[in-house]
């Protein structure tokens, strides 16, 4: 029985609004915003700090301070007391929630690797979501950003999303072989919906008969 959808996605290619309308329609709980608010809780921190710590890597000089504050003694008595707001902190906390969520059931989770986490689950359905690059930056500059400002966000969103999934999973991103259905957004938004649900029920439909056979 499939209880959980995981919707990764390229930057700005409209899964946000796709994710909230197949959450609708299946009456599931959406996992997007919601998830940026629940690691800001449980961090004690501003979500605008989660916001720019999801789905990226610290940086390398960053990285190499705090494997020197754990070498040192100072370090070895404060670090567990610590909830650090940082990349790596924001990602321990996401991938408990996500499993949390998988757990509960009846979740659509977009994105922070929810794909990956989940894999190997029999009642998880995976979408990815892609959209030309030009249409993303269209998108974007109709939200109101320059043109410079969305090709350099396009661009830039998907690198750091690209290096944290090959640092935290060891695979190219988006690793076609963890996706039942890929779409490009371009088809529309009910079309899209229709799509994952569709694709939803014929994956179960045929694990069901494999499993009466």
């Amino acid at each position: 029985m499939m209880k959980i959808l995981t919707i990764e996605r390229e930057y700005a290619s409209g899964a946000g609004a796709i994710a909230q309308r197949v959450a609708a329609r299946l009456a599931w709980k959406l996992w997007d915003q919601l998830l940026t608010d629940e690691v800001a809780r449980r961090l004690e921190c501003d979500r605008r700090r989660v916001e720019q710590c999801e789905e990226r890597r610290d940086p390398l000089v960053y990285r190499l301070f705090k494997a020197f504050l754990r070498g040192s003694f100072e370090g070895s008595l404060n670090m567990p007391r610590m909830r650090i707001a940082d990349a790596e902190g924001v990602r321990q906390v996401t991938e408990r929630l996500v499993k949390e969520a998988a757990d509960e059931g009846n979740a659509v989770i977009v994105g922070r690797g929810s794909a990956y986490y989940l894999h190997d689950r029999r009642d998880a359905f995976h979408v990815f979501i892609y959209a030309p690059f030009e249409e993303k930056v269209r998108r974007l500059q109709l939200e109101g950003k320059s043109e410079p400002e969305a090709l350099q966000l396009v661009e830039d969103v998907d690198r750091d999303r690209t290096a944290f999934i090959k640092r935290y999973f060891e695979v190219d991103w988006p690793a076609r072989h963890f996706f039942h259905l890929m779409i490009n957004s371009t088809v529309g938004e009910e079309a899209a919906v229709e799509m994952i649900v569709n694709g939803m029920a014929a994956v179960q439909q045929s694990a069901g008969a494999a499993g009466r056979q």
